[in-house]
């Protein structure tokens, strides 16, 4: 940022005293047209004054500090229209006691903070009844805010009513809790101050401090639950600016606070914490103020297409691996993480003030017989209202204990209390090196890591006290941090800690429907901790170039650090270092090719690793949010495994000896398909399909495909489409079987586009008669099952495809980028291989996603003159990577140079048909590929 300038005097954004001349001469004049130069005046002020204000945050002010001068500004502009109002528009001579009236603020605006585009919430007060007076005052000065373009929050009520009114609503009671008085008679303002505080928060602080608490976690359920999102809601989301203010509130309410230094003063907060207090607010504000001037509006949500200007606006820029975006991001899931300790802080206070004042006897301090956990607690550590806390702070000036009280806490599946929390932060620079290393602090850390109970909800807690990146160094350096892309939906600590908590759920059976073979496997894996580890550190090599090779290093040292045994390190390290390799595989590559199994099974090695790769992928995928993980995903991955496992069982793994397994099961397939299902003459037509239509697919759709086909031959109905949705895999799943024609896959892939849907799979089958064999997954963009709840889409489609099958479409335009995806410059790439196997060329094409691209690629296979095989399609937030299995016409593999060149250069072209806006965010070709990562 800007170097900080002077501090601006609210005189400086406007002068008040000017403003109410300019108003009276208007007045004086007694024009025709009063009241339009009278906006005019009030509209200019408040103009030219949020001009210097915004101004001053580009020279470095923060924004809280903007904040309270543009509340300044708005005490102004009010005050001088309420003068300009009653003394010259509606001027009372002789007011009467019942026309006392004063306007007061409330809200976000009675605190004396304002963002660009916040509200004006105003109270018009009355003494007594509404007369007309008051009605035209109030009615002339709303008017004239709204006309000036203001958004207004108002209500207009007697002492009485508002104190009526806040007995029974929190709400109101949180917006009387922060009134300020404005204009009018301060004698009435303070009336209504006195009786509130006396009448209504002096009665019951208690109850207003539990439902700001429950309105708090309500808050966080709707904007999300987690506050490291990588889109947070910066004032309604969790560890945003709302929190912060409920502190404030529970504070007020509770001890009357009225400055912030009473924080410090009265016990509730350390020097150190009201500074970070301080900072986070500042930070915060700031933050809030150059996003609502970014979007124009009173925008709160730090989506993507606005944190790169964000982030330069700031002052974070490119630094190592990192990238300007991402250092902004983790500075504010940072502070994000301190507003939680400081709310932590704050209600363990008020818990230690309830205890003190409840009633005192023998009983309150005796364990409950219930309580068994009490008596086997060590020495130093008691349950507190339920919780685990430390007997007296002392206790963790011993470090092992640092560790201790979450073990036991995991031990006893209890909380522990947020004062023990405080505590251990604030000693965690005693976890040093030479602790690390310490026999007794390994066992504990380890047994807190592979804990059956519930390690995750430990580990987290661990996190949120600054130990566990301080125990592990390699995990503390990604804490916080965050992946500018669309496709993760946590920051990366978050996300491992899900996945921690995911393979918890597996082992527990509690996912045994989605993820059967994962919930089966558990039991039989022989160690449990290195899958537990290996979950922990599997993305400590994020950020440093390619994260397999690096999270295999990192790992390596941590495991070595912890002592464990040399086989062990091996394993971890071997799982961290391959833990996307199967999830690749399932979804890249033609598993039912014997090549592609061969290759993945020497990768693997044994049977071991085998599950325990399995564990891993599936809880690594379902830890990265945003439903990504569906039934399609656990089949390919159901799939892959089985393939692996027959030929590990077999004890033959190389391509022969698979090539024989994967054809027996195939046969076995079909056999089941026509022998338990059709027993017609009519499909003798399947001896057309090969191996690989039998082992792509669960026995369920081969009977819904081979039954359409067979009945649409028997009617002569040729070429035939279908569709039927399935709910599990949240797609519909569309069939087209046509006579095959050159360039058919990217007809029918403009057809699907044409429609609105997006192709999330297709697999294209060549009969050896000639015929096509197509099917499509498909899905809306919010990625639900295309034509669900309206059939006349799917019916439509159903029309395009059949028309598709016998012509060429008319292409479509390509449509505009959506906002989000604009904020990222993806760098496209291409790449062909010849070695993965015999039977075809695999081109990989990878860019930005957009509706429509697989017709595009397509149409630049077709015009090449080029068979598609099999397309497998992954879309990974904002970057798509699609996997082709192509023949050339004269043969089986593509190996003229040249013709590869221009091949590429095609599709580098398409992928680039839509140019990314200047000042995106890139996405360097370095990084490209570990962006698509768990």
């Amino acid at each position: 940022m800007n170097q900080r300038t002077k501090p601006l005097l609210i005189q400086e954004a406007i002068d008040g005293i000017a403003l109410r001349q300019a108003l009276t001469a208007v007045a004086k004049t007694g024009g025709a047209n009063v009241r339009g130069e009278a906006l005019a005046l009030l509209t200019e002020a408040w103009s030219k004054g949020n001009a210097v204000i915004a101004q001053r945050l580009t020279l470095g002010d923060n924004g809280r500090t903007v904040a309270r001068l543009l509340a300044k500004l708005a005490d102004e502009v009010v005050g001088a229209l309420y003068d300009f109002t009653t003394v010259h528009i509606f001027r009372s001579r002789n007011p009467t006691q019942g026309e006392r009236f004063a306007v007061m603020a409330v809200g976000g605006y009675g605190r004396g903070e304002l963002a660009p585009y916040s509200d004006l919430d105003l109270l018009f007060l009355r003494a007594y009844k509404q007369t007309p007076w008051a009605e035209s005052v109030t009615e002339y000065m709303l008017y004239m805010l709204w006309d000036m373009g203001l958004k207004v929050g108002n209500s207009s009520r007697t002492v009485d009513e508002c104190l009526k009114l806040a007995k029974g609503d929190h709400t109101i009671q949180t917006s009387l809790l922060e009134m300020r008085h404005l204009c009018g008679d301060a004698t009435l303002s303070g009336d209504l101050t006195k009786k509130f505080r006396k009448e209504i928060m002096g009665r019951n602080p208690t109850a207003f401090v539990a439902a700001k608490l429950a309105e708090r976690d309500a808050r966080h359920q709707k904007a999300g639950a987690s506050r490291y999102m990588v889109e947070p809601n910066i004032k309604e989301g969790k560890g945003g600016l709302r929190d912060l203010h409920s502190l404030f509130w529970i504070a007020r309410a509770r001890y009357g606070f009225d400055d912030p230094r009473e924080y410090v003063s009265s016990g509730v907060f350390s020097q150190e914490e009201a500074a970070e207090f301080q900072r986070a607010h500042d930070f915060l504000w700031t933050v809030r103020w150059h996003l609502h001037l970014i979007a124009g509006r009173a925008e709160e949500r730090l989506t993507f297409d606005v944190q790169p200007e964000l982030a330069r606006r700031m002052g974070y820029f490119d630094r190592g691996n990192l990238s300007g975006v991402e250092r902004f991001m983790k500075r504010y899931f940072l502070v994000a993480k301190r507003v939680g300790a400081l709310t932590r802080v704050l209600c363990a206070t008020l818990e230690a003030d309830q205890a003190k004042r409840a009633p005192q006897n023998l009983q309150r301090l005796l364990p409950s017989a219930k309580d068994k956990s009490f008596a086997a607690l060590p020495p130093g550590f008691v349950m507190d209202a339920g919780r685990l806390n430390a007997a007296h702070p002392q206790v963790f000036d011993d470090p092992i204990n640092l560790l201790r009280v979450f073990q036991l806490a995991d031990e006893r599946s209890v909380d522990v209390h947020p004062a023990a929390i405080g505590e251990v932060s604030k000693r965690v620079s005693r976890i040093n090196a030479a602790f690390r290393r310490e026999p007794a602090a390994r066992e504990i850390f380890l047994n807190i890591v592979a804990s059956p109970r519930q390690p995750a909800a430990a580990l987290a807690l661990m996190n949120e006290a600054g130990v566990l990146g301080r125990f592990l160094p390699e995990f503390g350096r990604i804490v916080a941090q965050m992946q500018f892309n669309m496709y993760h939906h946590f920051t990366v600590d978050e996300h491992t800690l899900r996945g921690i908590a995911a393979i918890s759920e597996i082992e527990k059976g509690r996912y045994g429907d989605h993820n059967p073979l994962a919930t089966s496997l558990m039991p039989k894996i022989i160690n449990r901790r290195a899958l537990y580890l290996a979950m922990l550190l599997h993305d400590t090599g994020k950020g440093d170039g390619d994260q397999q090779i690096e999270g295999a290093k990192s790992a390596r040292t941590a495991c070595e650090r912890l002592g464990l045994p040399e086989e062990e390190v091996e394993l971890i390290s071997w799982l961290v270092g391959h833990h996307l390799e199967m999830s690749d595989c399932a979804q890249k590559r033609d598993i039912s090719d014997p090549r592609t199994v061969a290759q993945f099974v020497e990768l693997v090695g044994s049977l071991e690793k085998l599950r325990l790769l399995l564990v891993l992928t599936v809880a690594d995928i379902r830890a990265v949010g945003g439903g990504l993980w569906n039934d399609w995903k656990g089949q390919l991955l159901r799939d892959l495994y089985a393939f692996a496992e027959a030929a590990f069982r077999g004890g033959q793994s190389d391509e022969d000896s698979v090539r024989i397994q994967l054809a027996q099961r195939a046969a076995e397939t079909r056999k089941f398909v026509l022998d338990h299902v059709w027993r017609s003459k009519d499909v003798e037509w399947v001896s057309a399909l090969d191996d690989a239509y039998w082992l792509g697919y669960d026995r369920e759709a081969l009977i819904w495909q081979i039954s359409e086909v067979t009945v649409a031959r028997r009617r002569g109905a040729i070429p035939h489409v279908a569709a039927r949705h399935v709910i599990q895999r949240g797609v519909t799943e569309v069939l087209i079987y046509a006579g095959d024609r050159p360039g058919l896959f990217a007809s029918l892939a403009t057809a699907i586009a044409a429609s609105g849907a997006d192709i999330a799979d297709a697999r294209i089958h060549t009969t050896r008669d000639g015929a096509a064999f197509d099917v499509f997954s498909v899905q809306t963009t919010d990625h639900r099952p295309f034509g669900l709840k309206d059939r006349r889409q799917l019916d439509a489609m159903v029309a395009r495809l059949h028309r598709a099958a016998l012509e060429d479409p008319v292409e479509t335009s390509a449509p505009a980028l959506p906002k989000r995806l604009s904020a990222f410059r993806i760098e496209p790439w291409v790449r062909t291989d010849n070695s993965l196997t015999p039977n075809a060329t695999i081109i990989e094409a990878s860019g930005r996603d957009r509706p429509g691209l697989l017709a595009a690629l397509a149409r630049v296979f077709a015009e090449a003159k080029i068979n598609i095989l099999s397309a497998h399609l992954g879309a990974y937030g904002e970057r798509v990577n699609d996997v082709f299995y192509v023949q050339d016409r004269d043969g089986p593999q593509i190996v003229d140079p040249q013709r590869i060149a221009m091949i590429e250069a095609k599709l580098e072209e398409v992928l680039l048909a839509v140019e990314p806006p200047e000042g995106a965010a890139s996405t360097p070709r370095a990084v490209a590929r570990a962006s698509t990562a768990r």
